[in-house]
Formats: structure tokens, C-alpha cells, sequence
């Protein structure tokens, strides 16, 4: 099965229609990363990057120095969640779990949780724009949330050629488009987030060929922008390495 997973990726994407551009891959820059990082949210802001992590009795929330991965400071999440996206906001960091609808508010500066969220439906991911935070459930839905309040505003759903597409999962806002991890492929999707549209691919095919896998679920996952630097960097679920990007349409 595991040799069939990028044919697979393809067909299920659509990859093939020339109506959808694909952007290349550049390695600009490799940082090392946790091996035991199931990650499920990036983030780089002010010089630091955070990270949460999945998976039931492991799940936490982290600062990660980036230069050489390690963990500088680490909130554990309680065992019981499956730990999934995360964003900030202010001096805040807003986190999600999988399937139990529950999220948590953590303060940035020390780590340490000051609240709880709900949320109806599975989460999956979380970017913001400046004014709205932006939530995937796995479904072909955007969720749009009020940052404050966290109630839902309004939902977008992205579509590939008319087609709707599932299945999105990490989240970055990069200069007006939303990059999106698709679970279980080796691709981002670049999406106009007024209409869902899928305006190109970002293919990973070149980066994943440098991971080990060790299993099914250890696919690229984790995409964070540095705005000020204009740096780019994607890793995936308990890969070794942090990779810095350039992406250049074929």
C-alpha cells in the first residue's frame, strides 16, 4: 500500500489536470527537527518557532529553536487529547485537539494553559490573517472564526476544478493565499481563500525522497512562514529534518 500512496495522491488530486499549475520545490536551507515529532501545527514568529504535536499520551505545544531543533520549552497536552493545530494571536497561542472539540489557550511567553475553546466537528488546523483566524476540520471547508470570541463567522470550501476537495490539513497565510498540507499526499495546495479555489500545487516529491519513512502516517505536515524574512519552511510528522523552501511554478 505504502508504494501506492503517491499514485494514489495523484489520482485523488487530480494532479495530472493542466488546469492546476504545479510549483517546484527548492531546498534553500536543511535545519534538523525532532524524529519523534508528530507534528500537526508550525509556526515562526518573532525569531521563534513553535510547534504542536500529535498523538494520544504525546501531544504537547513547544518552542523549538530553529537553528538546531531542540526544544527550548515544552507544554505538555493532557493524554487523554489528540493534539492538532495551532496559531497565534496576540500574546496568545490557540491550540486544537482531533476529535474531542475541546482547544486550548496557552500564554506564548511562558507556556502555560489559560483556557479552554469548543468547537463543533473534528480539528484539524489553524492559520490567521491579521483580522480572522482560519480553522480546517478535514473536511472541504474554511472555517473563518472571530480571534477573540472564537465563534465561527463564516465557512469557505475549497474546490479543484469545480470539484471539492478533503482532506486539509496544515495551515499557513502566505502573502494572501492559504497553503494547505493534504493529508496523506506529498502536496500543498495553494488556495484564493475568498472563493476555496485551488490556485496551484506545491509538489514535495523532492523533499520526501530525503525523509526516511519509518510508516504510512509519517507525511509531510507543517508549513510556517517568517513574514519579515520571507522565509518559507514545511517539515512533516516525525521527519528528521526542517526544510527552508523557495517554490518555483514549472
Amino acid at each position: 500500500m505504502k508504494a501506492l500512496l503517491p499514485l494514489l495522491s495523484l489520482l485523488f488530486l487530480g494532479a495530472s489536470n493542466p488546469a492546476v499549475p504545479v510549483e517546484r520545490v527548492e531546498i534553500v536551507r536543511t535545519f534538523p527537527h525532532d524524529s519523534h515529532a508528530f507534528t500537526e501545527g508550525l509556526l515562526y514568529l518573532d525569531g521563534k518557532l513553535y510547534e504542536s504535536t500529535g498523538m494520544e499520551g504525546r501531544s504537547s505545544i513547544r518552542e523549538v529553536r530553529l537553528e538546531d531543533g531542540k526544544v527550548v520549552r515544552q507544554a505538555v497536552i493532557p493524554p487523554q487529547y489528540f493534539g492538532e493545530g495551532l496559531v497565534n494571536w496576540g500574546a496568545k497561542l490557540i491550540s486544537l485537539t482531533w476529535q474531542n472539540g475541546v482547544g486550548f489557550i496557552w500564554d506564548r511567553a511562558t507556556l502555560k494553559k489559560t483556557g479552554e475553546w469548543r468547537y463543533p466537528g473534528e480539528g484539524w488546523a489553524l492559520t490567521q490573517n491579521g483580522r480572522e483566524i482560519v480553522m480546517s476540520d478535514g473536511t472541504p471547508q474554511l472555517r473563518f472564526l472571530d480571534p477573540n470570541s472564537l465563534k465561527e463567522l463564516r465557512r469557505v470550501t475549497v474546490t479543484v476544478n469545480g470539484s471539492k476537495l478533503s482532506r486539509i490539513n496544515e495551515l499557513e497565510w502566505v502573502k494572501g493565499d492559504v497553503l494547505a498540507n493534504i493529508w496523506e499526499t506529498d502536496r500543498i495546495a495553494r488556495i484564493d481563500p475568498a472563493t476555496g479555489r485551488v490556485k496551484a500545487w506545491i509538489d514535495l516529491g523532492p523533499l520526501v525522497s530525503k525523509v526516511p519513512r519509518r510508516g504510512l502516517d509519517d507525511v509531510a505536515n507543517g508549513i510556517a512562514y517568517d513574514a519579515k524574512g520571507d522565509r518559507l519552511f514545511v517539515t512533516g510528522k516525525n521527519w528528521p529534518y526542517l526544510f527552508q523552501i523557495r517554490t518555483v511554478r514549472r
